[in-house]
């Protein structure tokens, strides 16, 4: 299962804001059974928010997108999203209550927020007002919330047992191993995934510690429907990285 994360914000772009969600997204969906193979992020601009739902589309089994769901009027997300599909903007009577629980009583900025493409679910926000939208369109799962963190892990968190895949198992482990250089222990890695490449990833983080030595985090993540054999083989392969590392000269 292939996923797709989507940002919309001048304010990424810009580097005014760091892109944390992008960051939360991607790890939920890693442990939550998909293979993450594409990030796109666009300024909050019609066409170009529809151009990234028409390519998400083609490329993931679930779209995630954050971003442009407030009640501004550069928030266009939705109206984005609709424009792709060829869907209507309707007001969502389920949304409106969830912001009138939150709000106590409606404004034409908070009823834009309660206008959702015609189809969607309304997402409960707990930490905001905004609500976030569930809805699925030709087999493709599309998940659209709003861009501040906060907000966004509270949508996710409620969601992510309906999203994860059933019966995926995936564990990840690190060791540092200082005195290595990342070029000399480079061959080492690409035997060991030609050997396990199916089951597990092994990257490397290449570090200098203050007095400028270098170092290197050794990442190995691995996935499968069983816990204890994927938990066992992530150790595994560490343990034969760092016997060899301690075997040879790596510095």
């Amino acid at each position: 299962m292939k996923a797709v994360i989507i940002t919309v914000g001048n304010e990424i772009l810009k580097g005014r804001t760091v892109n944390t969600n992008f960051s939360y997204i991607g790890e939920l969906l890693t442990y939550s059974g998909y293979d993450v193979v594409k990030g796109i992020i666009v300024r909050d601009n019609l066409d170009e928010i529809s151009n990234a739902f028409r390519e998400s589309f083609s490329a993931g089994d679930i779209i995630i997108s954050s971003g442009g769901l407030g009640p501004t009027y550069d928030d266009m997300t939705l109206k984005g999203f609709s424009a792709c599909f060829g869907l209507k903007l309707v007001k969502n009577q389920e949304a409106e209550n969830m912001i009138l629980g939150k709000a106590g009583y409606m404004t034409p900025a908070r009823e834009k927020m309660s206008i959702l493409p015609e189809g969607s679910e309304p997402l409960e926000n707990r930490a905001g007002t905004a609500p976030g939208i569930y809805i699925e369109i030709s087999g493709k799962t599309f998940i659209i919330v709003p861009g501040v963190p906060g907000e966004v892990k509270s949508i996710m968190e409620g969601i992510k047992d309906r999203i994860k895949v059933p019966g995926f198992q995936y564990t990840d482990r690190s060791e540092n191993l200082y005195n290595v250089k990342e070029s000399l222990i480079a061959p080492l890695i690409a035997d060991l995934m030609k050997k396990y490449g199916g089951n597990a990833y092994i990257k490397t983080h290449p570090k200098v510690d203050e007095n400028g030595e270098p170092w290197v985090e050794v990442e190995v993540s691995a996935w499968g429907n069983d816990r204890g054999a994927i938990e066992k083989l992530a150790d595994s392969i560490l343990e034969q990285i760092k016997e060899d590392a301690m075997q040879n000269n790596y510095k």
